[in-house]
Formats: structure tokens, C-alpha cells, sequence
């Protein structure tokens, strides 16, 4: 076999391990003691066409992925509560051939700095994203993508600035949903039980945010629960945000925001999602002028877009040739 060949599988094999810790995952200083994610996560970008760049814009200091050529359409890649831009590496990897990706760490998430007061509020989020991408100087007609809470901003991104996103695509997105039954939508102060906080805290999260658990080495599963330790009290922050969103908003209100988006858009859902359950991807497909008959994918938890990447992505190629 080519030496070539088999350094690429060596590296597959490597990134599809490592991929499995990045659920919720925050990046934090890594010492020399520790496993190097940092240098696995480059080769991961590498693998998936991307690679790491910063822009600073008013008080914010991001740093985000971009891959594919800048000529092709701009799809805007959004990450959930307390993850990275990494969460969305599998995906990007077969975006990258033919569109030009942007993947952002939201602000106070992985290497994107704010200040300590800064606003976390979904609404802050959006309005700073657009102005993000002037700062990068993206094109402002892109398609955009939210998992979880950056369904969430997207979708209130769209409503926002409903001439410049051209589609949506939502995976397993936060909202105030009326058929809400899990107990992180009943009662969002529950999101509290998804922080990182002490040690073992790490496989109750994999427990609730996947259906099906990887196998993960357990000096993996150490340093990566150190990173997330040292995270909490940003995340920590952004559940409080997200308490007060659903003070602000009832279902109603909710309804008329996403009322007011025109874009084309598809929805995919993690069937046994324990935390924002299925059955609000067709109340979101009711409530959408142009939405597709939602994805619901068997055997899948909050997190398709590491569970099920080729079983959304197909899809989603498919929905974008439509939609370009």
C-alpha cells in the first residue's frame, strides 16, 4: 500500500476517536503533560479542508475555520451550547470541495476571547455574527446552519437579515416549543445538568447527549473532562442566557420569529434526542414558510452531526443544489 495511503487512514482513524470527545467541547490551555488536542485538532481541520484563522471586531476577538474556495457559495457553519467549531469537522469535511465554509467558536466558546461582561444573550449573538462577517469579509449571501443553540442564532439571524441568508438548515435546534417534553424544556434551568462540573460529570453528558456512546480511552476521557472543567464557568454563564430567553419568549413569540423567515430550509433531528425531543421538528416545520418535511433519524441523540454526519450530509448536498 502507498506510504501516502496508509498515513491518511492512520490519520482517519485517529480523527474519528478524537471526534467522539467533541460533543459540548471547549478548548483550553493544554499543558505538555497532556494529550496534544490541539495538534490533533489541526490535523483534523486539515483532513476536513480547513484551516484556522482570526479577526478581531470591536470588542471581540474570533478565531474560526475556513475551507473551499472563497468564489464558491458561503455556507456559515454554527455550533451548540459550550461547543466549537470542531463539532462541525465531519460535516465540513464534504462541504469543502465545492462551497466555501466558514465555521466560527461563538463568542466565550473555544478560542473566540470576549470580555468577562460580555452580553451572551442569543439576540447579541446574531447581531454580532453579522458584523463578524464584515469583519472577515465574507460575503453576507451565504446559506447558515445551526446545531442546537446555533440553531437558535440562526434562526434569528435569518429573521433578522432575511435578504442576505439565501437557506437554513437546522439540527436539533433550541426554541420555545410548544411540544416540549424533555426536562431541559420544561424547565431550562435543568441545562445546568449538562455543565461540566466535577469529575465524572463527563459520561453523564455523553449518557444524554448521544444514543450511542463511543468507546473513548480513558486518559482521552480525563483530559478532555479537564478541558471542560476549566470551561464551566463560561458555559455556565450562557445557561443563564438561555434561562432568560425562555422567560422573555413564550411560544407564541417564539412562533412569530420564526414566522417571519423566508429562507428555504431543512430540518434534521436526532430521533431519541434527550434534550430537545423530536417532536419539535415539525412544530418548527409548521411554523417555517419554506421548510422541507423535517429528517428524523432512527437511533440518533442531540448530536447528529457527530453520530449520523453521512446520513445529514447526503441530504444536505442534495437541499443546497435545490436551494443555490
Amino acid at each position: 500500500m502507498d506510504n501516502s495511503l496508509i498515513s491518511a487512514v492512520k490519520r482517519a482513524s485517529i480523527i474519528k476517536l478524537i471526534l467522539a470527545l467533541f460533543i459540548l467541547l471547549p478548548l483550553a490551555p493544554i499543558y505538555a503533560a497532556e494529550i496534544n488536542f490541539q495538534s490533533i485538532l489541526q490535523q483534523e481541520r486539515a483532513w476536513a479542508g480547513l484551516s484556522t484563522k482570526k479577526v478581531k471586531s470591536e470588542e471581540i476577538e474570533w478565531v474560526y475555520s475556513e475551507g473551499g474556495n472563497p468564489s464558491n457559495p458561503t455556507i456559515l457553519l454554527l455550533h451548540g451550547l459550550s461547543g466549537t467549531r470542531d463539532n462541525w469537522n465531519r460535516v465540513a469535511r464534504y462541504l469543502t470541495p465545492n462551497y466555501h465554509v466558514i465555521i466560527p467558536d461563538l463568542p466565550a466558546h473555544g478560542e473566540t476571547r470576549v470580555p468577562d461582561d460580555f452580553d451572551l444573550s442569543v439576540a447579541n449573538l446574531a447581531e454580532k455574527l453579522r458584523r463578524f462577517a464584515d469583519a472577515a469579509k465574507i460575503d453576507p449571501h451565504l446559506h447558515i446552519a445551526g446545531h442546537s443553540m446555533g440553531g437558535a442564532v440562526a434562526m434569528l439571524y435569518s429573521a433578522q437579515y432575511p435578504l442576505e441568508v439565501k437557506s437554513l438548515m437546522l439540527a436539533d435546534a433550541a426554541g420555545v416549543f410548544k411540544t416540549a417534553n424533555t426536562v431541559y424544556l420544561k424547565d431550562p434551568e435543568q441545562l445546568r445538568q449538562l455543565l461540566v462540573k466535577q469529575p465524572g460529570d463527563f459520561d453523564r453528558l455523553m449518557r444524554i447527549a448521544m444514543q450511542t456512546q463511543p468507546f473513548i480511552p480513558l486518559e482521552l476521557k480525563n483530559a478532555q473532562e479537564k478541558l471542560m472543567l476549566a470551561q464551566s464557568k463560561n458555559t455556565e454563564k450562557m445557561v443563564l442566557k438561555l434561562v432568560e430567553m425562555s422567560k422573555l419568549y413564550t411560544p407564541d413569540s417564539f412562533a412569530l420569529m420564526a414566522q417571519a423567515i423566508d429562507a428555504p430550509t431543512m430540518i434534521v433531528w436526532g430521533k431519541q434526542d434527550q434534550v430537545i425531543n423530536a417532536e419539535a421538528a415539525s412544530e418548527l416545520k409548521a411554523l417555517l414558510k419554506n421548510a422541507e418535511q423535517p429528517i428524523l433519524l432512527d437511533g440518533i441523540g442531540h448530536m447528529p452531526i457527530l453520530e449520523a454526519e453521512q446520513l445529514m450530509v447526503q441530504p444536505y448536498l442534495s437541499f443546497l443544489k435545490k436551494v443555490r
